[in-house]
């Protein structure tokens, strides 16, 4: 399993508080991702109005799978988290840059600008 032991414990659980999820401090970049998505993928619910069961029809992904999510409960897989985008029609995984640094610190590594003539 992709991260090991660690993805034994929820994201949410990683945080300083985790009653304070989505909004938490959280070192751990993986959880800080989730987090991201999961504010991202609450605040598309939002305009237009969709509930959880909406949500999951209309993207395949289980309800409960989406509840969890929202709740840092679970670790989502780029599966679950492409189906969702699809359906609604927005990005919610985070691009480059674009992450809220909670922890503190700056990314881990530079962020680099492809080369010129290059493809990324």
């Amino acid at each position: 399993m992709v991260g090991g032991m660690n993805r034994r414990t929820p994201p949410r659980e990683l945080a300083r508080d985790p009653e304070t999820w989505p909004e938490a401090v959280i070192g751990d970049v993986a959880a800080a991702t989730v987090q991201a998505v999961a504010r991202a993928l609450a605040a598309a619910l939002i305009t237009p109005r969709r509930s959880l069961r909406q949500l999951a029809e209309g993207s395949g992904v289980n309800r409960q799978a989406v509840a969890d999510l929202l709740d840092g409960k679970s670790w989502p897989d780029i599966a679950t988290v492409a189906r969702l985008e699809h359906f609604l029609g927005v990005p919610l995984y985070p691009a480059a840059g674009e992450m809220r640094h909670t922890h503190g610190n700056g990314p881990s590594r530079p962020l680099r600008k492809a080369a010129e003539g290059t493809t990324k």
